[in-house]
């Protein structure tokens, strides 16, 4: 699946290459909605085991800039590539423990904290339309497309009436995530989903039985700006 996300960028940015270089022959007035943005989101856990369950509030934030490359001479359909930083936390009860450099995923009962924390760099990709002009700032848009992450660091905390366990760089991690991304809205305001293809684990299974096959899912809110 990854192999087939990559060949499709490959492609996309050979057809970016020739379409700008079209645009850049015309002499008429363009313009690039180059952008800085930043979501804030709500993470579900998705194929998660009955007896896995969130509770409190699991939060994310993601800040980067996004290269927008039109597609027509019109300047209202291309492509952006972006690069940015997420942060995402999980508040759930899956109990992370180290033991003997072997990380053992067990159920957490009778506690008072527990959870995943990441840190990413992401690697978005969007497919873009919108109704802007040359004068007009605000408009509608639709932006969809992937977005691929590298989980650099991870740490889980789990706390009970007795203690406190930390653990760190969590090797059974899937640090490759991509998954599909979809926005739209007006003007700054946008609706925001992520839809995560791939396992936030690898070879791991609760309680040493069932098996563990999370995938992520983000909804928020995603502002851009210009």
């Amino acid at each position: 699946m990854l192999k087939k996300i990559i060949i499709l960028f490959l492609l996309c940015c050979v057809s970016l290459l020739q379409a700008q270089t079209k645009i850049d022959s015309v002499d008429t007035p363009s313009y690039l909605e180059d952008q800085i943005y930043l979501s804030l989101t709500y993470n579900g856990l998705m194929n998660s085991p009955k007896a896995v369950s969130q509770n409190g509030f699991s939060g994310g934030i993601s800040a980067g800039f996004i290269k927008d490359i039109p597609f027509n001479l019109n300047d209202n359909f291309g492509i952006g590539i972006g690069l940015g930083y997420g942060y995402n936390a999980y508040i759930q009860n899956i109990k992370i423990t180290n033991e003997n450099n072997v990380t053992i995923f067990s159920l957490a009962e009778d506690y008072k904290t527990n959870w995943l924390r990441l840190h990413t760099i992401e690697l978005p990709f969007e497919i873009r339309w919108r109704n802007s002009t040359l004068e007009k700032y605000k408009f509608w848009r639709i932006y969809t497309g992937i977005k691929t992450s590298y989980i650099f660091t991870s740490k889980s905390k789990f706390t009970d009436f007795e203690s406190t366990l930390i653990t760190k760089n969590i090797k059974q991690l899937n640090k490759l995530q991509y998954g599909i991304i979809f926005s739209a809205g007006y003007s700054t305001w946008n609706l925001y989903i992520y839809y995560g293809l791939s396992p936030l684990f690898k070879n791991s299974s609760l309680n040493n039985s069932e098996a563990l096959k999370l995938n992520d899912f983000k909804v928020g809110l995603k502002f851009y700006i210009m």
